[in-house]
């Protein structure tokens, strides 16, 4: 195996005893993976970033959960394990990578060559995310803790996935914020071009693994996508928040009559009909670069409506205070999907905000749907692909709705 070009940063020699107070001492050994700076109560030394701190219970010193230390964020633990006392190691590494692709095992028997084999805390890495596209493996972190232990980790995600290439992608914090590692850096392999192919379902798409959003892609939906390619046969379709044109080319690859994908990002827009032209299709691909209730509206006043209408917008409330705004857009934009679904059409409904809970997304479309005067039915209600396990209830952000409209 070719070296794997990262510094060398010696993970801390001594370990860390903590002492929680009782609610955090109940949410570790409930599996929650977050131990925030304000629920400590006791630390035997300063912690280092990435050192291994181990949880003892208060009562009678018995071992709870073990993490690594993060000084430089509020979650200033960050759990890998709780339960009965485990070493953390190679071997504790290579356990938990290995236990994490087996649970990818039905999807990799599909046609389909992208998935995302570490999902975080839901694996057991929090702020750690490992997706594979083809032969390339995109690592991104989100915390300087992993950067110790990182060689050990790739090296095993590499021999469990089989790829030949890996690239680092940090988040924006860690970009602005850490010398030691580069965003985009290739640390592993050779990367001949930084945009790469990759097979979902049958459909082909392409992924920019240096400086496309995330990892490069969007794997959550891909069931999503799937499923609305197969209802798209001889049909319209409306995609809104279209990005690289996900739902869009599922559509076109099943040979929908038309399909238009609506964006506020023009670069976006040009990935999406790039994406298309990767798989044989006889409809039109029509776009709209701008803001998608603007767009929206402009639509419906000009009388279009399609068979098919999926709204999937970016998270509206990345904290506590966007939450009553995030409900009313939620809400207006089921109202707008509504008035562009044709008779007989359906309505696919998605939110990724983990601060809506699911049950209060499905209320919201219900209740506006159920204020018009038009009859509908719910088809069928989705969470998470099987590639995005989900470990603790914030894990769970992912919802989408299917509503048939008469």
């Amino acid at each position: 195996m070719p070296d794997i070009k990262l510094p060398h940063i010696p993970e801390p020699s001594t370990r860390l005893a903590v002492k929680l107070n009782a609610n955090a001492e109940r949410s570790v050994v409930q599996g929650h993976p977050w131990v925030f700076e304000n629920s400590i109560e006791k630390l035997n030394k300063k912690g280092e970033m990435g050192q291994v701190a181990v949880i003892f219970r208060k009562r009678d010193n018995a071992f709870i959960g073990v993490g690594l230390f993060d000084p430089s964020s509020p979650i200033r633990i960050k759990i890998l394990h709780s339960g009965l006392p485990k070493i953390i190691n190679a071997t504790f590494f290579e356990t938990a990578i290995n236990d994490a692709f087996k649970k990818r095992a039905t999807l990799l028997k599909t046609n389909t060559t992208s998935y995302r084999l570490l999902f975080g805390e839901n694996d057991g890495f929090p702020g750690l995310i490992a997706d594979v596209y083809s032969s390339v493996l995109v690592v991104k972190l989100y915390s300087e803790i992993w950067l110790p232990y990182l060689p050990t980790i790739v090296k095993n995600l590499i021999q469990v996935s089989g790829v030949s290439t890996v690239v680092l992608r940090l988040s924006r914090h860690l970009q602005q914020t850490t010398k030691r590692v580069t965003d985009g850096s290739v640390i592993y392999g050779s990367l001949a071009q930084e945009v790469v192919p990759f097979t979902e379902h049958g459909v082909q798409f392409s992924a920019n693994v240096i400086k496309g959003h995330k990892t490069g892609y969007f794997l959550d939906h891909r069931h999503n996508r799937q499923r609305v390619g197969a209802l798209s046969r001889g049909k319209t379709v409306l995609d809104v928040f279209s990005y690289a044109g996900g739902f869009s080319v599922h559509a076109l690859a099943n040979q929908a009559t038309s399909v238009t994908s609506l964006d506020i990002s023009k670069q976006a827009l040009n990935v999406a009909v790039a994406n298309g032209k990767l798989n044989a299709y006889t409809g039109k691909h029509y776009t709209i670069a701008g803001d998608a209730f603007t767009e929206m509206k402009q639509l419906i006043q000009a009388g279009k409506t399609y068979d098919i209408v999926v709204i999937d917008p970016p998270s509206f409330a990345k904290q506590q205070s966007e939450i009553a705004l995030a409900k009313k857009k939620y809400r207006q934009l089921a109202l707008l999907g509504m008035q562009l679904t044709a008779f007989k059409g359906i309505l696919v409904l998605a939110s990724c905000s983990s601060r809506i809970l699911a049950e209060a997304f499905f209320a919201i479309n219900h209740n506006a749907l159920s204020g018009t005067k038009r009859p509908f039915k719910v088809i069928l209600k989705t969470g998470h692909d099987v590639d995005h396990p989900i470990g603790f209830a914030e894990g769970a952000y992912l919802k989408c709705g299917y509503y048939q409209l008469d």
